[in-house]
């Protein structure tokens, strides 16, 4: 049932460890043998045979069936995102039969979300034979162990320069400005920066200076531009602003369709460029897929038509 390769690894049966993962997260072989259609008789024979392998009591036998022991729990923990990450794996060498037409695109949440998917369309009239993949990701990474072909990252050219094994194309510095909802207005007309800091101010936390380098920019003292509700995402933000929470601080053109349909509107037109800029980044390499310069391409073309 196990199996060394020539370098030795120790490793348990991929159908074991399957059957311990789902047996996990059900806390059930019964309901794990449902789920992968098999008999429960399989199922523990499956979980017997890994627990003499690893040496390790896995599950503890309860009144109403089994439970994991705190080792079993560790351990299932560490299984799940192994099987995740080897599906992943998987499905993206399956993706990539077709010539290299497609792109596993690494990308910060909010621009991929509100910039970047509502464009997509137009890129698939452009070269429908394209198919991009997205996940998440917000700090630098090493392309060699995830296996993106390319990110969309926000940072400063600093950060970039300092990604090991990578070069970037600058597709648009980042402008930000105060937003809120009509109704927290009351009527008036766009605030002074001064009448802005007596508002509710909106939290970013992965960006914990922004208020207060938006208020020094305008020459404004604000005592409370610290305090306010925080949110981990430019679109949580947003969307709080847009339900009259208060003022939020975002990126100008991750806002851009909200401020158009009304969604939002500017508490002050008065906008601060930083340092900041929003880059795609890919790693140095002989072979890069056959679909990226396509891509790289119609991304500059839409961040120059944004830039007017």
């Amino acid at each position: 049932m196990y199996i060394q390769n020539t370098l030795h690894r120790k490793l348990p049966s991929t159908q074991a460890l399957v059957c311990f993962e789902a047996a996990a997260r059900h806390e059930s072989y019964t309901r794990a043998a449902q789920e992968l259609a098999l008999t429960q008789g399989a199922v523990s024979r499956q979980i017997a045979a890994l627990e003499e392998f690893v040496g390790v009591v896995l599950f503890r036998r309860t009144r109403h069936g089994v439970a994991l022991t705190d080792s079993g729990r560790d351990y299932a923990r560490q299984v799940a995102r192994r099987l995740d990450g080897l599906e992943l794996d998987t499905l993206n060498a399956m993706a990539r039969q077709h010539s290299g037409h497609s792109l596993a695109l690494a990308a910060v949440a909010t621009f991929a979300t509100r910039w970047l998917i509502p464009r997509l369309p137009a890129l698939a009239q452009r070269h429908p034979q394209i198919t991009v993949n997205i996940e998440t990701r917000t700090r630098p990474f090493l392309f060699s162990d995830d296996g993106f072909d390319a990110a969309l990252y926000a940072g400063t050219p600093e950060q970039v320069q300092n990604w090991p094994g990578t070069s970037a194309v600058l597709l648009m510095s980042e402008e930000v400005l105060p937003v809120c909802s009509a109704a927290l207005l009351q009527g008036r007309g766009a605030l002074t920066p001064a009448q802005v800091a007596e508002l509710p101010l909106l939290q970013q936390s992965t960006r914990p200076d922004a208020w207060r380098l938006w208020f020094e920019a305008m020459g404004v003292q604000a005592a409370h531009w610290q305090s306010g509700p925080r949110y981990e995402l430019f679109s949580m933000s947003a969307t709080a602003a847009a339900h009259g929470l208060g003022v939020a601080l975002v990126p100008r053109m991750l806002v851009a369709q909200d401020l158009a349909r009304g969604d939002l509107v500017l508490a002050c037109d008065r906008a601060l460029r930083g340092s900041r800029g929003y880059y795609l980044v890919s790693p140095e390499r002989r072979d890069p897929p056959a679909a990226l310069a396509l891509f790289r391409d119609w991304l500059m073309e839409c961040a120059e038509t944004d830039a007017g």
